[in-house]
């Protein structure tokens, strides 16, 4: 949904004119909102690495500029820009992650979760949000263009909606006990610098009840990403130091609903990638989906015990 320029030092940001059914980014004001919202909630955990709002203009000879002078045009988000080989995935793919590294990002994650007030009226949102992607799932996945084994993806996405239905009351019960917050969204290796402190960025800015839900769902789910690259330890430190912080720890059979979830909603992204005219990496996107679905079997067979 962006165009991103890197410079070395900074980090520029240029929004797309696309239209999304979660997302409208058709005129230059929607994209200065969008641009202001992730200014503002990728500050929360990524301190000053995100510094300002800036308006790309157009000069007399018609050239883009970032000067004081022209028509603006469009919006920009400007970043400082991290050391790509201190990026969590980067690091799992080098083997060069320690215990102490995870736990900092535990410990990131666990303050600001802690002060985000609960979600105790808008926390069914996160419900909505669940079931909302599950069909959104079903739809894409269950397309034959993409190569997928219709029964066994059917069967699949059949026992992650039991398993989801099995566990909404007491999701319920976690919302009136405040232990549904705003969180990050979209929590990934790709988005945690290991820096000291570690940076966490790429909120997702464009719609709040997404960014509603259990922390302990949000951190099973870097950890399942973290497992998916190979690096399946991470995912127990996280949790057990995201408990000693915040408590108030799910049953392992819903932590395991949550990954078979998420795992379903990471194959439908990766065949989402094959809708775009000229895809990257086409060939890559129908094997990850594959494993995908063959890790939310796995969480099913956990969730189900």
């Amino acid at each position: 949904m962006s165009w991103v320029f890197l410079t070395g030092s900074l980090v520029y940001k240029l929004k797309k004119p696309v239209c999304r059914p979660f997302l409208d980014l058709t005129t230059p004001d929607k994209r200065r909102h969008n641009c202001e919202e992730e200014l503002r909630l990728n500050r929360r955990l990524a301190g000053d690495v995100y510094l300002r709002v800036l308006p790309l203009r157009v000069d007399q000879r018609g050239e883009p500029t970032l000067e004081a002078d022209g028509e603006i045009v469009d919006w920009l988000v400007e970043m400082k820009q991290l050391p790509a080989a201190d990026m969590l995935n980067e690091r799992i793919w080098q083997g060069r992650v320690g215990d102490d590294e995870i736990v900092a990002v535990a410990d990131r994650l666990s303050v600001f979760y802690q002060a985000q007030p609960p979600q105790i009226a808008d926390g069914v949102a996160y419900i909505r949000h669940i079931r909302t992607e599950s069909r959104i799932n079903r739809a894409l996945l269950l397309q034959p263009r993409f190569g997928l084994d219709r029964a066994e993806t059917i069967a699949m996405l059949d026992r992650v909606d039991a398993l989801v239905r099995r566990w909404i009351p007491t999701i319920r019960d976690r919302i009136a006990r405040g232990q549904i917050i705003e969180g990050h969204g979209d929590l990934r290796p790709e988005h945690v610098c290991l820096t000291h402190p570690p940076i966490i960025i790429d909120c997702l800015e464009f719609d709040r009840h997404m960014r509603l839900l259990d922390p302990y769902d949000e951190v099973g789910y870097l950890g399942l990403e973290c497992g998916f690259m190979g690096a399946g330890w991470i995912k127990p430190l996280l949790l057990a130091e995201l408990e000693k912080s915040i408590g108030h720890r799910p049953d392992p059979r819903l932590l395991a609903t949550y990954a078979a979830f998420r795992a379903t909603l990471r194959a439908r992204i990766c065949v989402a990638h094959l809708i775009d005219p000229d895809p990257m990496e086409r060939q890559r996107w129908p094997g990850e989906a594959r494993r995908y679905l063959a890790l939310a079997a796995e969480e099913c067979l956990m969730a189900e015990g």
